[in-house]
């Protein structure tokens, strides 16, 4: 049976954890709902002798450097290995497209784009993520929640992926040469836009289009804001097979309504 170790089982590497477990792996992982402890050296070394394939989604700690390769980094040799980054190594493209080929490291996200050619640096697939939403954690949720806004930024844009998307990117890229690999889906498009979309399938009125500062936006917020793409995906449709089942917010939000009902 083959054995896949994930250090940190957030929200996207359960839905991971779930599909290989669907198709007869065997998972162990590190986190909140983990198997293990991150720090408990001894039985994270002894299941990562056991295991074959090995998943980080563990991002860049305060001081900028991979936690992972950090504490592990010298037992993931002739592993296969998988790293969950971020598009935002792309940093600003002022709505332009980007591809796997554009640079990196210009962003907000500089420690993260250290980690990601860290990884790429020993073969791994490195998986860049855009916005990631799914149920649960989705625009549906925060328009429920009274967290939406609608903000006045003329074309900006951005690109989101859903997590059931991301799992099967990533169980595509199980037999796939290491390198960069955009998971996105295939309409980019403005916050406000999915925001609409979302009031109109909880048939709640539209909401008023605010500035950043009468939106009261956290400074994490606002650099969501000051970053402007769209993220290509056709690498990982052409080299990994990769097919979108919500290839469009409108697809993913029904999925997530869908979701709740059931």
């Amino acid at each position: 049976m083959p054995r896949m170790f994930i250090f940190g089982l957030g929200y996207t590497a359960a839905c991971i954890a779930r599909r290989l477990e669907a198709q007869g792996w065997e998972v162990v992982s590190t986190g909140r709902d983990g198997t293990l402890r991150f720090d408990d050296r001894d039985n994270v070394l002894m299941a990562l002798a056991d295991s074959s394939h090995v998943l980080s989604s563990v991002p860049p700690s305060g001081e900028g450097f991979d936690p992972v390769l950090e504490a592990y980094g010298e037992r993931l040799g002739g592993k296969w290995l998988g790293y969950l980054s971020s598009t935002g190594v792309y940093g600003d493209a002022r709505g332009a497209w980007v591809d796997e080929s554009a640079p990196v490291g210009t962003g907000r996200r500089t420690a993260r784009a250290d980690c990601d050619r860290e990884w790429l640096t020993r073969g791994a697939r490195v998986f860049r993520l855009p916005g990631i939403y799914g149920p649960g954690r989705s625009a549906l949720d925060r328009v429920r929640e009274g967290k939406a806004h609608r903000i006045d930024l003329p074309g900006q844009v951005f690109s989101r992926v859903h997590v059931e998307d991301i799992a099967s990117g990533v169980f595509a890229g199980l037999h796939a040469p290491g390198g960069a690999y955009n998971l996105a889906d295939d309409e980019p498009c403005s916050q406000n836009t999915v925001i609409e979309h979302a009031c109109r399938l909880l048939g709640q009125p539209e909401l008023p289009l605010l500035t950043m500062d009468e939106a009261h936006l956290s400074p994490m917020a606002r650099g969501f804001y000051a970053e402007n793409r769209r993220v290509a995906n056709g690498k990982a449709k052409r080299v990994l097979g990769w097919k979108l089942r919500y290839p469009t917010y409108r697809e993913g939000l029904a999925a997530c309504l869908e979701a709740e009902r059931q």
